[in-house]
């Protein structure tokens, strides 16, 4: 029992850091159908806001993964949506090399700043005791905080006039324009969105990893995964997929090996998209979120 509780918090958990890592990209294709190539870098700067801000600045742990990481990596999402992106809507493919050239400058400028070597903070919450086994407390809140952006990201497209709005234009920009509404802004807001969930993600995934410049082609590649096997559908999609993966890769990182687990969920995703190459949403969980 003891073993089986511990195997389904790390299950959870794996589930946790897919969506931390993929649900901003996911809201930039999905409400957009914009394929941000920096969006790794997006997630390495949340990370180093958090270390920095905690390590040399003095800030509060919590403060700088949940105020501090999305706030700043979103102010930096909105200013090269300003600058680049935003001149570049309806052209997939320039979209995609312009946000790559993005990802390499950012890459280089951070190498510049801080150099080539890892750097990470010590996890602020104690191991947790299941019988004889033990896990991260971090698990936990990663938990805890994947369950609080799926559902607060819910509320927002559903509730909310930003949401309606954002989902009209998703549908028919052109007709939320003449009925008075600005897409351009709305695009902007949402792309700043996205980069401030990246920044979040990396913030809470800075004290149990190293934060290194190159490390997000780490994550680009899960996320893209997780985001094209959901679907276009945002929430439902980007939920389906990474309880699929997150499940399949630890499940097979306990019966054998990490790597095991990758392959595994590589593995997956590549039988997923010939089967539903327009994603589970295509498929299933039409007309959701």
């Amino acid at each position: 029992m003891d073993f089986a509780s511990i195997l389904a918090i790390e299950i959870l958990g794996s589930i946790a850091i897919l969506v931390l890592i993929s649900i901003g990209l996911a809201v930039v294709f999905g409400m957009m159908k914009v394929i941000n190539m920096a969006h790794g870098e997006f997630i390495m700067l949340g990370g180093y806001v958090t270390i920095f801000g905690t390590t040399h600045a003095g800030l509060n742990i919590w403060f700088c993964i949940l105020v501090l990481s999305p706030l700043i990596v979103g102010l930096v999402g909105l200013v090269l949506e300003w600058l680049v992106v935003r001149h570049l809507y309806g052209r997939m493919i320039d979209t995609m090399l312009a946000t790559w050239g993005l990802s390499l400058a950012i890459v280089g400028l951070m190498t510049m700043l801080v150099g080539n070597t890892t750097t990470g903070i010590s996890t602020p919450l104690p191991s947790v005791a299941i019988g004889k086994f033990s896990t991260s407390g971090h698990v936990f809140f990663l938990i805890a905080l994947a369950t609080f952006v799926i559902i607060a990201l819910a509320c927002l497209f559903k509730f909310t006039t930003f949401g309606l709005t954002a989902r009209a234009t998703t549908q028919d920009a052109n007709m939320v324009a003449n009925l008075g509404g600005n897409p351009r802004r709305i695009y902007a807001v949402t792309f700043g969105l996205g980069a401030a969930l990246a920044g979040l993600g990396g913030g809470a995934l800075a004290p149990i990893i190293g934060v290194i410049p190159t490390i997000g082609i780490t994550y680009i590649a899960k996320a893209f995964i997780t985001v094209i096997s959901g679907g276009a559908t945002v929430i439902a999609g980007n939920l389906a997929a990474t309880s699929l993966f997150g499940t399949i890769n630890q499940l097979f990182t306990y019966w054998y090996t990490p790597i095991i687990g990758e392959v595994a969920l590589l593995v997956c995703a590549v039988i997923l998209i010939r089967l539903l190459p327009q994603g589970i949403t295509g498929r299933f969980f039409k007309g959701t979120i």
